[in-house]
């Protein structure tokens, strides 16, 4: 991103498929040149499709948030291009499904918590100071609908979610007044690669229908622009049911995501 350009900056983490594509595409749509991060190659076969209208920048960084190191590497690439962000999609995340005793390893709830909390924290830290002090900036966290649910089959997944989700809404009161937004992003069960990365293609939810992952995203950087708290992406019916589960207690939902997340029910 040597070029000078006029466009705002968006940075989009886990960018290489999915939701995390859909956004960035979504943003370049919007006027946006972008730094997409991802730790799989696809980020490179992502960058090159989003450049191919030619209006905008897109500069690919491959690192792996799950450690501190990628995280930094991620920012210094931000750094160097020597521009502000305008907008920051915190989208990446993992999850792991089956038994937490007897069942999932712990190297891969671990893994769960530092792409999925600790690597939001960090890059939110590291991105928050520099808008607040020029007084603008927008930040879309993705958090799910498994936020508001006991994620019984999935305990970690759930529960990074919920950190995610409150992370999100204190930060948004926090930065009342300073011309920076953050907005939850809670889609629920979307069509991507996220269920078989799981190990959870066996599961109800696995292999049940899911949400286009253009229509979250387009639904999500709506919110972001608009500088809303939170929305609800996907279709009616997932959003009638997340809206629903509010009403039911805790012990309900988690005998319903169990249903949903158990190994073998989607047999």
């Amino acid at each position: 991103m040597t070029t000078p350009s006029e466009n705002p900056f968006a940075v989009v983490t886990g960018a290489s498929s999915g939701i995390g594509y859909e956004l960035a595409r979504q943003l370049a749509e919007h006027g946006h040149d972008l730094l997409i991060v991802a730790e799989d190659e696809g980020i490179e076969e992502a960058a090159a499709d989003l450049r191919r209208d030619g209006r905008n920048q897109v500069l690919a960084v491959r690192a792996d948030l799950a450690g501190r190191t990628g995280v930094e590497q991620a920012w210094a690439a931000v750094e160097a291009t020597g521009r502000p962000v305008d907008a920051l999609a915190l989208n990446a995340g993992r999850g792991i499904g089956g038994a937490f005793v007897g069942g999932t390893p712990l190297e891969a709830e671990l893994n769960v918590i530092d792409v999925n909390i600790t690597s939001t924290v960090h890059l939110a830290k590291l991105a928050l100071p520099g808008m607040v002090a020029r007084g603008r900036g927008r930040v879309l966290i993705t958090s799910s609908i498994a936020s508001m649910m006991p994620g019984t089959y999935q305990a970690v997944y759930n529960a990074s979610k919920s950190f995610v989700q409150s992370f999100a809404e204190a930060l948004r009161a926090e930065l009342k007044d300073t011309g920076v937004t953050v907005t939850a992003l809670m889609p629920g069960p979307t069509d991507t690669n996220f269920f078989h990365r799981a190990e959870m293609d066996d599961t109800r939810v696995g292999a049940g229908p899911k949400d286009d992952p253009a229509q979250v995203a387009e639904q999500g950087i709506r919110a972001l622009l608009d500088g809303k708290e939170k929305v609800l992406a996907g279709s009616v019916k997932t959003r009638a049911q997340a809206v629903a589960s509010k009403v039911m207690p805790d012990s309900a939902k988690a005998e319903l995501h169990r249903k949903m997340a158990e190994p073998g029910s989607g047999n």
